[in-house]
């Protein structure tokens, strides 16, 4: 079967590979879509820590189940939850497993979903909505980043919310706060048609290329600072920034994985009594809930989606959502176009 395979540092192909085998408690899945995370970003450049050659990409999949099971049925919609956990560790005798000390993923850790055909373990797999498109169901797995990211800020309606980065993970915490009740939501990024998007969303854009975002938003707080704070960019600037924007009392939420040590205002955090917390993937029942509320936000979640690929093209996504003038959002591999 066709699969792409991360061959190296910047090498990705689409190669002939064994069809997977039969194995107890998992169903065939024929593969429809795949969505490119920026953990697969990591792994093409050879940075991801723990990724090593060969590896099949993709654990943001949609699939069709190919034969009866003892949970689904032939036909069924499937997405499946990607953690792999010890079940030995502090965290995951606390139930915290999604955190556990030797965490995993699938096309992380073990081959992935961006191919033919997959066996899926009907224990991590969830059955997509009927009201849910094929476009938007590519789609939970990130969503479910974002219900975990809302749950650990307790976000709660008409609060005040900044969003640093209109990346895929950002554009989506933003229409969530907005589907959810926030009074304002402002999001921040350089790049014009991620925020023309953005406001399409019901958010409040800003170019912090020629806008000062802390200006506006004290501006439309009476001087006092957003309620809520979510770093999506990943970038040093938001890192100094975050504290400021925030109100006294506020929370920012960690959303974005810093690669490198940045510098953070802590003077601020004690004199404001700031909550800074962080955030890293979703629990089981967090998964669960993104499958439900898909069908809530089927139209939107559908829009996220910017381009599709198909699978015989698929070495060329990586250069393609590096290139700004792509105007890249969240971009599928189409699996069955080869």
């Amino acid at each position: 079967m066709k699969a792409l395979v991360y061959t190296g540092p910047k090498s990705a192909e689409v190669l002939d590979v064994t069809e997977p085998l039969p194995k107890e408690g998992a169903v065939k899945v024929r593969m429809k879509y795949c969505g490119i995370c920026g953990s697969d970003m990591g792994i093409y450049l050879g940075t991801h820590p723990r990724a090593k050659a060969p590896l099949i990409f993709g654990h943001e999949f949609l699939g069709t189940v190919e034969e009866d099971g003892k949970k689904f049925k032939k036909g069924d919609r499937v997405v499946a939850f990607p953690l792999l956990s010890c079940g030995h560790c502090l965290p995951c005798r606390t139930g915290n497993a999604h955190v556990c000390n030797t965490l995993g993923l699938i096309g992380i850790d073990v081959d992935g979903g961006i191919c033919e055909y997959a066996y899926v373990d009907e224990d991590v797999m969830f059955k997509v909505p009927d009201g849910v498109s094929d476009k938007a169901a590519a789609v939970i797995e990130p969503l479910a980043v974002i219900v975990r990211s809302i749950h650990q800020a307790k976000m709660k309606a008409l609060d005040i919310c900044v969003v640093i980065g209109a990346g895929p993970i950002g554009m989506i915490t933003g229409m969530m706060l907005v589907h959810m009740g926030a009074g304002k939501v402002f999001i921040s990024d350089v790049d014009d048609k991620k925020l023309e998007k953005a406001k399409a969303f019901g958010m409040i854009p800003v170019n912090v290329k020629n806008e000062n975002l802390e200006q506006i938003v004290k501006a439309a707080t009476a001087g006092e600072g957003a309620d809520l704070l979510f770093e999506c960019s990943g970038a040093e600037i938001a890192a100094l920034q975050m504290t400021d924007i925030t109100r006294v009392g506020g929370t920012i939420c960690m959303t974005a994985v810093h690669k490198h040590p940045h510098m953070v205002n802590l003077r601020d955090l004690n004199f404001k009594e700031q909550i800074l917390i962080g955030t890293r993937v979703y629990t089981k029942e967090e998964f669960a809930q993104a499958v439900t509320y898909s069908e809530v936000i089927n139209e939107d979640l559908e829009n996220i989606v910017s381009h599709v690929v198909s699978l015989k093209d698929s070495p060329k996504v990586f250069d393609m959502i590096a290139d700004p003038s792509a105007g890249t959002c969240k971009v599928l591999v189409d699996c069955q176009d080869f």
